[in-house]
């Protein structure tokens, strides 16, 4: 029996539009985080998430990487991560890839699925 391959992403977005979203040009202060679940090369799952830490003046970043280890994120897409939250992710073995901003999230998962076989 062949094992299933599962990956849950979670992509740094401005809004509420899933794949159609564009990355965020932030990670502690983005709006929402786009969550999506790939098993065997498939996107079988896409949830919006609002941040909980975009309205906080002062450690947004702890609080977002918080929420993402709580959703039991394995991979966390961004285009720019502060050295604070890439300790946070990678102390609990979250792997963390940077993309430039405005791009899709469609496109983007659409390159790691096909790159990294999932």
């Amino acid at each position: 029996m062949t094992e299933v391959r599962r990956v849950k992403v979670a992509v740094a977005t401005n809004g509420d539009k899933g794949l159609d979203d564009e990355i965020s040009e932030v990670f502690g202060k983005t709006k929402t985080f786009t969550l999506v679940e790939i098993e065997d090369g498939w996107i079988k799952d896409v949830r919006v998430i609002k941040n909980p830490g975009a309205d906080f003046r002062y450690g947004s970043g702890p609080i977002a990487a918080k929420t993402l280890i709580d959703e039991k994120v394995e991979v966390v897409i961004a285009s720019e991560v502060g050295p604070n939250v890439t300790s946070i992710l990678s102390d609990r073995g979250i792997r963390i890839i940077t993309v430039a901003p405005r791009r899709k999230v469609q496109e983007v998962i659409q390159e790691l699925i096909s790159k990294e076989k999932l």
